[in-house]
């Protein structure tokens, strides 16, 4: 099928390399020339594992193309995918100028009828107004135009495998005709029939095929918030316990552990730590609450969800002033940018928020990511930059571990403490055991144990 993308960020380019992945002719546009420019040269403007593969290969087999110029491409296809961003406003609600946007311009230029497919995460009765805007819109050609919603479910870091070996693909339909084209896009991942680029030959997930999940275009968009939402409340829960077992002399590591047996609850987002951010969690809370607001339902849980990890930032601080007494015209290092690993997306991220209280209080930050450091220097220009983890660390009074990197895990810690001028390290995501980091000579602080 042809198929246009129109966004082309974290889930738009994912979104459309892999359509085209699985045999669609895709193009992918967006109104920043400089992405497109970057995609046509051969570069990748985002960093997500295996991403610039399957681009690459699909490029080869000239299934897939970029444009800078939406309009150029609507007609030009059979199924429009809508991935633009919808960030939020300062009340919290989801800002759909975009969308409506979009929406303007496949009305105005589509000469024969489209399936126009939500997959950005916006509130639940956007599906109603976007099929009302391209009505109106469209007034003057009467080309008429079918709309879905299929929310996303890809985590950065791992979007490419989430895209090809999903859970469940939840499409919001109103007629059998709409839910026929999105069961044709999608089956050769529902029928497992592609080539996986990702996995060696007997190495993709084992389990059942991807539930299709068919709902009205309101339940659809309210199941991605609800997910997200749900996932936010957990993060919050586990350091909302790690608070009280740090006084009570408890071990946040053993009580999750036990709990996530419990098939009911699961171990997936109960990690404590420095709480949860990156673009879509907090957006999508917040979006959440005034959606709920506005229809008289109250949502007090997910406030509550909220504030508990707008509070991890301040925690931190205080773990670190303990330690340090006082803490202006001291150096410290920030190992972790990125909201989470494998991404060099810094949008929300816990870590440029953590630095900026460091740098409000006169602290002198050195960080390192591996990936997000050029991104960082955008928002964080009056910050040191590192060449290193162990560069991150020379002559620091503490060393913050903000993101949990796999590369962290692995370092010679010797070096790193022989590095630092005083070797208090605050491990922000638990990544290892109190008792080993004591054993090495560092003053060590992390969240929800006794140490």
């Amino acid at each position: 099928m042809k198929i246009s993308v129109i966004g082309s960020g974290y889930v738009g380019l994912v979104t459309g390399a892999c359509l085209a992945e699985i045999g669609h002719d895709v193009i992918c546009t967006d109104n920043d020339k400089s992405k497109i420019d970057t995609l046509e040269a051969g570069g990748v403007p985002i960093y997500e594992p295996g991403l610039d593969n399957v681009i690459a290969k699909a490029r080869k087999e000239k299934r897939i193309s970029f444009s800078a110029n939406p309009a150029d491409t609507i007609d030009k296809c059979e199924a429009i995918f809508i991935c633009v961003g919808t960030p939020p406003l300062p009340s919290g609600d989801a800002d759909l100028s975009a969308i409506d946007h979009v929406a303007r311009v496949i009305a105005t230029e589509a000469k024969s009828p489209k399936l126009v497919v939500e997959k950005s995460t916006v509130p639940a009765r956007t599906g109603q107004e976007l099929k009302r805007a391209l009505s109106v819109y469209s007034r003057k050609t009467g080309v008429t135009f079918r709309v879905a919603s299929n929310p996303e479910f890809l985590r950065e870091g791992t979007a490419v495998g989430d895209f090809l070996h999903p859970d469940r693909v939840v499409v919001g339909v109103e007629d059998e005709t709409a839910e026929k084209q999105l069961r044709e896009i999608y089956g050769p991942v529902l029928d497992r029939k592609f080539k996986c680029p990702i996995h060696s030959a007997g190495a993709c997930p084992d389990g059942a095929a991807p539930a299709w999940v068919v709902t009205t275009i309101n339940s659809a968009e309210l199941i991605k918030h609800a997910s997200n939402s749900f996932l936010a409340m957990k993060i919050s829960y586990a350091n909302m316990v790690a608070d009280l077992a740090e006084r009570l002399g408890g071990d946040i590591g053993e009580i999750v552990r036990a709990m996530g047996l419990d098939p009911r609850i699961g171990s997936s987002f109960l990690s404590a730590g420095l709480g949860f951010g990156g673009f879509c969690f907090p957006k999508d809370l917040q979006a959440f609450v005034r959606l709920a607001e506005r229809s008289g339902v109250d949502f007090s849980m997910l406030k509550e969800a909220e504030k508990i990890n707008k509070r991890r930032i301040d925690r931190a601080f205080d773990k670190l002033r303990e330690a340090l007494w006082v803490v202006r015209g001291k150096r410290v290092g920030v190992l972790g940018l990125a909201f989470k690993p494998n991404t060099d997306d810094i949008r929300f991220a816990p870590a440029v928020d953590l630095v900026n209280v460091l740098l409000g209080e006169g602290m002198i930050v050195r960080a390192y990511d591996p990936e997000a450091m050029d991104r960082a220097r955008a928002v964080l220009p009056q910050i040191e930059y590192a060449k290193s983890p162990y560069d991150a660390a020379e002559n620091a009074e503490a060393l913050i571990i903000a993101t949990e990197w796999d590369e962290f895990r692995k370092l010679d810690w010797d070096r790193v403490r022989d590095a630092m001028a005083r070797p208090f390290l605050l491990d922000g995501r638990n990544l290892f055991s109190p008792r080993e980091m004591k054993s090495r000579g560092f003053e060590y602080r992390s969240f929800g144990r006794t140490e």
